[in-house]
């Protein structure tokens, strides 16, 4: 019986002399660079808020695990557990998480890391029976909360202390605009009352630089973040050290801060609880912040300074947008 053994092609690495290596490996550095000067701004951004979505990921599985992965250890498991993760704590779209799995793969791939093709082949594998669910095919970006569903979540959060700090998580996130990785990171000492409401210091998270904003009191003391935030301190005896932190079934408060993904089940479990319709996230605060102030005629920069957004954030004006679909509406008194 014939063997066939594969020659080796003269096109492979270990054919050529350290001359012809060395203008090689500035070609692939020159054609790195370039395809990176051409990549569209909006794609750099995409990739970079799914590397952040990557990291984030990993947190996640050093709480359950009690280890952490490094960033770069690519494989079938790592990326379907990515996926699994999209789908079942960020309830992403099945397109956006096939995008996610793009931008993490050229993100590892600029870094010099090798993403084997079963593993992306594995993820997309996972990924198609939820492109064929119609409930998943029609998730969309997060509802931005309203002044209303925040009155109707007060009025049935739960009794004691672990209501207590709900409300105080929940209405705080709304006035600062906050991401949950935001909420989750505040400290009891960067937020201080002052005669207006609250001065709060939004620590820097995942890159993003911190900023100071403030909380001014609410008019419906159901819904005023400032006296929600002043009673839950008080009543759990906070001064300094994580402004959220974790209550057993006993009452007993814990003494790490919550984590981004708890602040995510809580606005999702006391939104649930109040019957609203929607089904609001860790995110619907903070869209429901932009998207409240534009509808009272707050100004732009102004909102802008609250959440942190760039001037030029897509995200950021697709809130504006939405806020003034109905301001000065193309079809309104056109004489039909």
């Amino acid at each position: 019986m014939t063997v066939l053994i594969p020659r080796q092609s003269d096109a492979t690495p270990a054919a050529y002399d350290a001359a012809t290596l060395a203008v090689l490996h500035a070609m692939e550095e020159a054609a790195e660079k370039h395809l990176d000067a051409i990549r569209p701004h909006n794609t750099k951004r995409g990739y970079a808020n799914d590397w952040a979505l990557w990291e984030e990921f990993h947190g996640w599985l050093a709480e359950r695990t009690g280890h952490t992965l490094p960033l770069t250890a690519v494989t079938r498991g790592t990326m379907v557990g990515f996926v699994v993760w999209l789908d079942t704590v960020k309830a992403a779209a099945p397109n956006s998480i096939d995008r996610r799995i793009t931008g993490v793969t050229v993100t590892l791939r600029g870094r010099g890391i090798e993403v084997p093709k079963a593993v992306t082949v594995a993820a997309r594998q996972a990924l198609k029976p939820l492109k064929k669910d119609p409930e998943r095919q029609a998730r969309g970006p997060a509802a931005a909360v309203t002044p209303d569903q925040l009155r109707r979540m007060s009025a049935a959060a739960a009794a004691g202390l672990t209501g207590l700090r709900d409300r105080a998580l929940w209405l705080m996130a709304f006035g600062i605009a906050g991401r949950s990785a935001e909420v989750a990171a505040l400290r009891a000492d960067g937020i201080t009352l002052v005669s207006q409401g609250l001065d709060v210091n939004v620590p820097a998270v995942k890159g993003r630089p911190p900023r100071n904003v403030v909380v001014a009191y609410g008019k419906n003391p159901d819904t005023c973040p400032v006296r929600a935030w002043s009673t839950w301190k008080a009543a759990a005896g906070i001064t300094r050290g994580p402004a959220f932190l974790p209550i057993d079934v006993w009452g007993n408060v814990g003494g790490r801060a919550l984590s981004s993904e708890a602040v995510r089940e809580i606005i999702a479990r006391d939104a649930e609880r109040a019957g609203v319709a929607v089904r609001l996230t860790g995110h619907s605060m903070r869209a429901g912040f932009i998207t409240t102030g534009r509808r009272a005629g707050k100004r732009e920069e102004k909102i802008r300074e609250q959440s942190g957004h760039a001037e030029n954030s897509p995200a950021f004006w697709g809130y504006i947008r939405e806020a003034d679909k109905w301001t000065d509406a193309a079809s309104e008194d056109i004489g039909l």
